[in-house]
């Protein structure tokens, strides 16, 4: 199983599951930015968002629910970071999500473009752009 997504919801690699249900696994991040960083996996193999079926997703965002309850319970911090990565930037190459507790002062930021934003559009033109694919 090349997949190291497949190999922890298979349990092939070590692993500190938290939690568990027909659609999703969830288990500690190995490398985590506080403690009680989650990952939460499909069981099935899904590389991006828009691949996972609507019963799949309902779960992974049930669990991100659930675990976020709890990490407020247990950790008390100051509130909760959820985000995904994914095409080249899927590490594991099998869709994650990641269910980070935050605390002020803990270094963990939304990175800033190193140059100051620019586009050749305006927002209009954007939304209209998205508007017109939509179809609505």
């Amino acid at each position: 199983m090349e997949c190291l997504g497949c190999r922890i919801v298979n349990q092939l690699v070590p692993v500190n599951m938290v939690y568990e249900n027909s659609h999703v696994v969830c288990v500690l991040d190995i490398a985590p930015f506080n403690d009680g960083h989650i990952l939460i996996l499909p069981k099935k193999h899904y590389v991006d968002v828009d691949e996972i079926d609507v019963e799949t997703m309902a779960a992974i965002m049930n669990a991100s629910s659930r675990l976020s309850k709890l990490l407020k319970k247990v950790f008390r911090p100051d509130g909760i970071t959820i985000c995904q990565n994914g095409g080249l930037f899927n590490d594991l190459t099998h869709y994650h999500m990641h269910v980070i507790p935050r605390y002020i002062g803990d270094g963990f930021s939304w990175s800033e473009p190193k140059e100051e934003f620019k586009t050749g559009r305006n927002l209009t033109e954007v939304k209209s752009l998205l508007v017109e694919q939509l179809g609505c």
